[in-house]
């Protein structure tokens, strides 16, 4: 799959389960070859509000609506850094002043109050926090809302994934939940075999 192709890919399926908000945050992502961002032009993004749900087969996407996405995922990564006592260097946010971050969510969900609705899945109702729209103010108001209830939520567990070279965030949605992933958590425990039939040379070469 050529670069591009694998990158417009993964805006879409990455943790794809995971609420909004933790997948605006996963368009920052890494791989053997090193940590990308999905969102890197208007089409981009609305491809990104379309598999989540949050757009018409057509939203209107501009390069106003690319920045204002970009600095709400970058304000997103800064407050679940400090919500998860995240310091994992190459997931530092672009943003890094808190107060900056607070206010750009806020602004961002003051801009267009989402519209609750109703649907059913089986025999069970369900609140959907917005309706498709083509308004992408309207579209990432809502992401920053359902971000401001996800974040203060007392209930809610939210992870920085500790996986080797893994940048993501997950909503801890089991107990014995540990990872972002299957493929993270066995990356993280063949590390965890590694180190432990493998002393670091440093230490075994140290005369003292």
């Amino acid at each position: 799959m050529a670069g591009g192709d694998h990158a417009e890919a993964e805006a879409v399926l990455v943790l794809p389960s995971e609420p909004r908000p933790v997948r605006l945050m996963n368009t920052i992502w890494a791989d053997r070859d090193g940590v990308h961002d999905s969102l890197t032009t208007s089409a981009d993004l609305a491809r990104w509000l379309q598999a989540t749900g949050l757009a018409l087969d057509e939203p209107s996407v501009g390069t106003t609506d690319l920045r204002a996405a970009l600095a709400l995922r970058d304000a997103l990564r800064r407050l679940a850094a400090l919500r998860t006592r995240d310091a994992r260097p190459a997931a530092r946010s672009a943003t890094q002043d808190l107060d900056v971050a607070v206010r750009v969510i806020n602004e961002t969900a003051a801009a267009g109050p989402p519209r609750d609705a109703l649907h059913v899945v089986g025999e069970e109702l369900h609140l959907r926090p917005t309706v498709p729209t083509t308004d992408s103010t309207a579209a990432l108001a809502a992401v920053a809302a359902e971000s401001i209830a996800l974040l203060t939520a007392p209930g809610t567990v939210l992870n920085a994934c500790h996986a080797p070279g893994c940048v993501l965030y997950f909503v801890k949605d089991h107990p014995r939940r540990g990872w972002c992933s299957t493929a993270c958590g066995n990356r993280a425990r063949a590390a965890r075999h590694y180190r432990r039939h493998h002393p670091i040379a440093d230490a075994a070469a140290d005369p003292s």
